[in-house]
């Protein structure tokens, strides 16, 4: 009787593990190539439009002829120190990526227009990001925010 039972559990331990993982390339929206990376994030994100029309982050938060929006540069090989375990230069307390904790991560906060945020939601004009790369974002942050 143990047998059946065992082998009940571990079909069905799968079957849960393999609908808990998405196809993130269904969800991505405007970004298919999108991937819980930073460096995918960072191109396909911060440093592109996508076919909604929504503009590159950094076209706002950039140090190029100008103080980056919130003290935030997310152009190049900067982007990844202005993020990651730093404190928010807008909002006391806060941290703008907190590896393995998307929800206390401000930026998450930013992008989906919490309340209680400093400012208005981002990207600061309409199209936003799709509840596809949020949910991208937030893997990447969720899974330790690497540097990869």
């Amino acid at each position: 009787m143990r047998r059946p039972i065992g082998i009940l559990a571990v079909v069905a331990a799968a079957c849960l593990s393999a609908s808990c993982d998405e196809n993130l390339s269904t969800i991505a929206g405007p970004t298919p190539a999108l991937t819980p990376t930073f460096s995918s994030i960072q191109r396909d994100i911060f440093a592109s439009t996508d076919s909604t029309g929504r503009l590159a982050c950094s076209g706002c938060h950039t140090s190029v002829n100008r103080v980056p929006a919130g003290g935030l540069n997310l152009t190049g090989d900067l982007a990844y120190e202005q993020l990651v375990n730093v404190a928010s230069a807008r909002k006391a307390g806060a941290i703008r990526v907190v590896p393995g904790d998307p929800d206390n991560s401000y930026i998450i906060q930013k992008i989906e227009g919490r309340s209680g945020i400093v400012g208005v939601r981002m990207p600061l004009t309409p199209p936003y990001l799709s509840d596809g790369q949020i949910t991208i974002i937030r893997r990447w942050i969720e899974t330790g925010a690497a540097r990869n």
